[in-house]
Formats: structure tokens, sequence, C-alpha cells
């Protein structure tokens, strides 16, 4: 039995949406809940270090997929955002015959596009935002927010960001998803459908999201509005989902 808090919202086919960094099950997939009238259980955990009375912990994509794997149960769709696809990447090349279907959402997997130079400024602007330990979380957050391409700062209502720097321990102390190996062999064979997609604001994860979708055989998305929080437009994206879980 999961010691993970888990939310799941409605009935029938089992669906697990991961989320990505500095944020909560709830929060990140609130615009997916309607998806939950539709004929699907939506299986929404806090990724360790997150969440009530979370553990004081790093993020740590292996064991993440570790967790991701024990939800799936005997099957189940699968998706996930930025931190949380690089955890169900993994998940799914690990148990690839219990997924119904994997989508990931700008997955930081950097590794699979180091010599695209977008992708190198990024890692150098994040590189230099994580050795700045003076920074207070509030301008960790901040800073961080700029190299991933979310919504402008003065965009963003003070609550949220006031909510968003008491979560930024996990991410600081974390796991950098650029050391992640992706196995794209095992995620290329299996049948069940493969879709990755992108907000339309960032060369950068363009270019890991080409890579990703051609090494794997899965089709391609943009999906504007949000940035690199794709899954806070709502509709577009459920419309998505949809069409790929009932194409199963």
């Amino acid at each position: 039995m999961s010691d993970l808090h888990v939310q799941e919202w409605g009935e029938g086919i089992p669906a697990v949406l991961v989320h990505g960094s500095i944020s909560t099950g709830e929060e990140s997939w609130a615009a997916q809940r309607p998806l939950a009238d539709q004929g699907f259980r939506l299986i929404v955990p806090d990724r360790r270090g997150y969440g009530p009375e979370a553990e004081d912990l790093g993020e740590d994509y292996e064991r993440d997929a570790r967790d991701v794997d024990a939800l799936i149960g005997a099957g189940a769709h699968l998706v996930g955002h930025s931190y949380g696809g690089i955890a169900a990447l993994l998940a799914a090349a690990q148990r690839p015959e219990a997924v119904l279907s994997l989508t990931v959402v700008e997955p930081p997997a950097w590794r699979l596009a180091l010599d695209n130079p977008a992708v190198n400024d990024v890692l150098e602007k994040a590189k230099d935002v994580f050795m700045r330990t003076e920074l207070s979380d509030r301008e960790f957050l901040e800073a961080f927010l700029g190299v991933v391409g979310g919504a402008p700062i003065d965009e963003i209502p003070e609550e949220m960001l006031q909510r968003s720097a008491k979560q930024v321990g996990p991410l600081r102390r974390g796991r950098m998803p650029s050391e992640a190996e992706i196995p794209l062999d095992r995620l290329r064979s299996p049948s069940f459908p493969k879709l990755v997609v992108t907000g339309g604001h960032s060369p950068a994860f363009d270019a890991v999201c080409d890579e990703l979708a051609e090494g794997m055989g899965a089709e391609r998305a943009v999906i504007k509005g949000a940035g690199h929080t794709v899954p806070m437009v709502g509709q577009p994206f459920n419309e998505t989902l949809l069409h790929l879980w009932r194409s199963v």
C-alpha cells in the first residue's frame, strides 16, 4: 500500500496524473478535473516532498518512477508534466504492458538534445540559479520561472507566488533532471499511444520534445496559452487527452 498522499476524482478507466515541481497534484491538475465526468478515474498523487505532511526530501525522478509504477496498477493512462514527465517516462519504460497511453508535457529531458544551443543556454542559466544558495525561496522561485518559461511574474497572482515559494525546497534539494537517461528503445517498442506536448514558448523544450517524440515514436502537439504550464489552459489540453484516451 503506497504511503503517498493521493486523491482520486471520478470513476471509470484509471488515469494517473503526475505533477511537476513547485506544486501539488491538486494544484497542477485542477483544470483537468472535468475529465472525471467523462468516464475516467483520475489518480492524482503528490510526489514525495510535496503535499500535506510532506517529508523533507529533494526530488528524485527514479523514486518518483517507482511510486508511479505502483499507482498504475493493472493498467492506466499515464500523464506527466515537467519533472513529473521524467518519472512518467521511466515508469512507462519499466512496465509498458500496464500503460494504456502515455502523455508527457514539456519533460526536461535535456540529455536528449545537448547539441542544441537553446538547450545549453537553459542549462547554463539553470545552473547559475541553483548555485546561488544566497537566494531566498521567493527570489529562487522568480529566477527559476524565468528560466523554464512560466507566465511573466507580474501576471501571476501574488497569493500563488507566495504559495509556490513555500514549495521550492524539493526542487532546490533535488536530483537534476539533466541527469536522467530516457530509455527510448524501451519506449519505442510498446504499441500503446504516445503523445509529447509543448506550449509553443521555448526553443529548448521544443528541441527536447522533438527528439523525444521521434525517438519513441510519439505524436507531437503544441498547445499555446500557458507557457510551460500547459495543463492550465484547460479545455484545449483536456480535449487532446480525451481524443488520445478514447482512441485506445
